[in-house]
């Protein structure tokens, strides 16, 4: 989870101005480039979460792995938009996508009874890593520059990732005569069971997927949009370049914090509640970015966001397998997350156009504050989808 960074929003904002200014194009195309890159990316994560229903995860994150450092690699050698655009493209569908996907969906095929604790404390420690790693980046291109700064990323993420896959991954607790949460069933048929759950087809014909789903959109959207400007946007508001950067620092507390206790919530809340608290928080996020000042105030907003960005990671990595199982849980989550992910595409664009359009980010942010609101709401109506027996 901590090596999808150079695949994130956040790693890749520190990379923005240095492009603009070296490549010779502007912030409009390269947040088109992004979008573009993002979309394309999306398109893939159904197919991956197939492929992790049938190979496995350890497989997938090998092949993952191998790629991602390849395609950051490979970036380090771009000179144009075009080529810019098809190394967006690799790193959002390898890191971003993929890689994520599957690390999450590991931990839930191990656990059932606290997999939301499980993967909260997962996606705690995968998002200090991708928070914290903006201030590395933002010192490597400043030292090194943005190509070295590229192939140092790739090389690391071949370094951690493969090893990782051969020699600290096992698909299900059965490859190694272990049970799911450690837990000895009472009986041979319950040990010898098949893996239940619903297929893709009827879980996408529930209001609970395309809730959860919006949900995942308005916050993958919004915090996507304002991490990749985080340098202008917070510029404007009298912080430097470098106090931008650190301003993920907050981020990274409140993620942490917000992931662990969304986490445990999960376990014994309706993840209805959670969801809807974590929209708030984004809405108040966004607004509150409009009003930022050096100090207390860009850290409030800091931790707003990181929060809401907490809150989501947990729920959707514990939701989905809640409501419909593990027996397709790959193909059901890949298909959340080709939403996510194009959702995601459109916030870069949006926050830039809108401060094309008025010379500044604050009427942007005040239009894309409605966007949580309406995906609390959807989440509110949505009906709970009974277990797979009831169904």
């Amino acid at each position: 989870m901590a090596m999808t960074a150079p695949g994130q929003t956040t790693g890749v904002s520190v990379f923005i101005d240095p492009l603009i200014a070296d490549l010779g194009v502007s912030r409009t195309q390269v947040s088109t480039a992004y979008l573009t890159g993002t979309l394309v990316g999306a398109c893939a994560m159904p197919l991956v979460g197939r492929a992790i229903d049938r190979y496995g995860p350890r497989r997938v994150i090998g092949a993952v792995g191998a790629a991602f450092g390849a395609i950051l690699l490979a970036l380090s050698f771009v000179t144009g938009l075009v080529g810019l655009t098809a190394g967006f493209i690799g790193i959002r569908m390898a890191g971003q996508g993929a890689l994520s996907l599957v690390a999450t969906t590991t931990v839930a095929y191990w656990f059932d009874r606290r997999r939301g604790l499980a993967l909260g404390i997962t996606s705690a420690v995968g998002t200090a890593g991708i928070s914290l790693a903006p201030v590395l980046f933002e010192r490597l291109v400043a030292d090194h520059g943005w190509r070295q700064a590229w192939a140092i990323e790739g090389i690391a993420v071949w370094a951690i990732v493969i090893p990782l896959a051969l020699f600290g991954i096992r698909n299900r607790p059965a490859d190694l005569g272990q049970h799911v949460d450690g837990i000895t069933p009472q009986d041979d048929s319950a040990a010898d069971a098949p893996l239940t759950g619903w297929t893709l087809r009827q879980a996408l014909r529930t209001s609970a997927f395309w809730a959860v789903a919006a949900c995942l959109s308005a916050s993958s959207m919004l915090t996507t949009g304002l991490n990749f400007h985080q340098i202008g946007l917070l510029g404007e508001r009298g912080l430097t370049p470098a106090e931008a950067a650190a301003n993920f620092l907050p981020q990274t507390a409140a993620a942490l914090l917000a992931t662990l206790a969304a986490g445990a919530l999960i376990d014994r809340l309706p993840p209805k509640a959670v969801l809807i608290a974590a929209m708030t928080v984004l809405a108040c996020a966004t607004l509150a970015a409009r009003f930022i000042h050096p100090g207390w105030t860009a850290i409030a907003y800091g931790i707003l966001l990181g929060a809401s960005n907490g809150l989501l990671r947990a729920v959707e990595s514990a939701t989905l397998p809640r409501y419909f199982g593990t027996a397709h849980l790959g193909a059901i989550r890949g298909s959340a997350h080709t939403v996510t992910i194009a959702a995601s595409a459109f916030g870069p664009l949006a926050v830039s156009i809108g401060h094309d359009l008025t010379g500044h980010y604050g009427t942007a942010l005040l239009v894309l504050a409605v966007l949580p609101a309406v995906a609390a709401l959807a989440a509110a109506a949505a009906r709970t989808p009974h277990s797979k027996s009831e169904h």
